[in-house]
């Protein structure tokens, strides 16, 4: 594309955009023109040389759009371009949606941080840990409840089952290596909720509260929710955060008008980039499928944009324009470092209510202190920065290939980065 149709391409965004995302003062932060030609140069690489098939790079700036692009292909067999509003399984993505659906219930008084998840759910009131010994597999009873907070912070001891010392126990159950990579819920013909309760049968693999474990627990908290709302966790997403944010391409299960606008999974076999089999190690179930079983952890279906929207009311402490949908200690408690040093050791990243946090410069290369975000399972990643008001989302869709080109996508974004005037 040449300079020329690239910057109609940009200016056009603008106005796309620019009509639904509230626009604030002048950013005092602003992209480097001819630094930001590095985020083309990279996502073109990544496309010519088959690390992945097709991405979406979307950053915002106080509100305004800075950068916008769709490279490569949305189906590559079939010649279908990468677009902008393209729909991207957004799989870990989920979660914060999720946690901020909890921190609502919180600020609603209809659950509390630290309230046992058994009073939801109670078959969690009996909980078994495994660990190893000399005869194998030993489990012994949990030395404390699980809260919704060790839930939060995925410090409960939960792991996805695909690890070997529980494996057997989640595979004969339908979960961990049955389950996709084990977050895989959309080809169960039941509700979350019965899923749930078959799953709290299973045994953890860490005394709740000891360690970060990451697994299931953003899946029990979307129980959670269903109970204490008396909603469908899907009905209540769509009441409570995405149809308030005007969050209109985000679905647990795509409509069939839209399933054109899905984008097609690759996966890295024999070197070579290929179309992913069918079914919950690729493509997945989420145009056709049962549709009845709403993942909290790993579920829905979105845009670049319409996260982006999602992430600027995070970014604004709860509100988009007039919506607010928490308040700011509320907002500030998803990424807030809860967990001191569970998550990483040497004291640089942390884990708040719903984000992963950086603490400390350099923990993740050029990314600021305070700045918090995370990813899905098909290579998708996202970053907000209060220090430049800036929101950052890379979209792919790519199993085994690609989670390199999202951590450079940040990296790239950073570089180009001219920060705000000091006055």
């Amino acid at each position: 594309m040449s300079r020329s149709r690239w910057r109609g391409a940009r200016q056009g965004a603008l106005l796309v955009i620019g009509a639904l995302l509230p626009l604030g003062a002048a950013a005092q932060a602003r992209l480097d023109p001819v630094r930001a030609r590095a985020i083309d140069s990279l996502l073109a690489r990544a496309v010519d040389s088959a690390e992945i098939a097709g991405a979406v790079g979307l950053v915002l700036i106080d509100g305004r759009v800075a950068y916008e692009r769709a490279v490569g292909w949305s189906d590559r067999e079939a010649r279908r371009p990468m677009t902008a509003d393209a729909l991207f399984r957004i799989a870990s993505q989920t979660k914060a949606l999720t946690s901020v659906a909890i921190v609502q219930l919180i600020e609603a008084g209809r659950i509390g941080l630290d309230d046992p998840v058994s009073r939801w759910i109670p078959s969690y009131a009996r909980v078994m840990v495994a660990s190893r010994s000399d005869t194998g597999r030993v489990l012994t009873p949990a030395a404390r409840a699980i809260t919704i907070r060790m839930l939060l912070t995925h410090t409960a001891g939960i792991s996805y089952g695909t690890d070997e010392l529980v494996a057997p126990l989640y595979a004969a159950q339908g979960f961990g290596p049955t389950a996709g990579f084990g977050w895989y819920f959309a080809d169960k013909r039941e509700p979350v909720c019965t899923s749930i309760d078959r799953l709290a049968t299973l045994a953890i693999v860490a005394q709740p509260g000891e360690r970060f474990v990451y697994g299931y627990n953003t899946d029990i908290l979307g129980c959670v929710v269903e109970r204490a709302s008396g909603l469908s966790l899907d009905e209540y997403l769509r009441r409570k955060i995405t149809g308030p944010l005007g969050m209109r391409d985000t679905w647990f299960y795509v409509p069939s008008a839209q399933r054109a606008r899905l984008t097609t999974v690759y996966a890295k076999t024999g070197g070579s980039l290929a179309r992913a089999v069918d079914g919950p190690r690729g493509q997945g179930d989420y145009v056709d499928g049962p549709r009845v079983n709403f993942s909290g952890g790993a579920g829905l279906v979105s845009t670049a944009r319409d996260y982006a929207r999602f992430l600027q009311a995070m970014l604004q402490d709860g509100q988009l324009g007039s919506v607010r949908i928490l308040s700011r200690n509320g907002a500030r408690l998803l990424h807030t470092n809860l967990v001191g040093t569970r998550y990483d050791a040497a004291g640089g990243m942390g884990f708040g209510a719903a984000f992963e946090t950086t603490e400390r410069f350099g923990a993740q290369g050029l990314l600021n202190e305070r700045s918090y975000g995370w990813g899905g399972a098909y290579g998708s990643w996202y970053r907000v920065d209060p220090s430049t008001k800036t929101v950052m989302v890379f979209m792919q869709q790519t199993f085994g290939s690609g989670g390199d080109v999202r951590g450079r996508f940040g990296q790239v974004v950073q570089a180009a980065m001219i920060a705000p005037t000091a006055r």
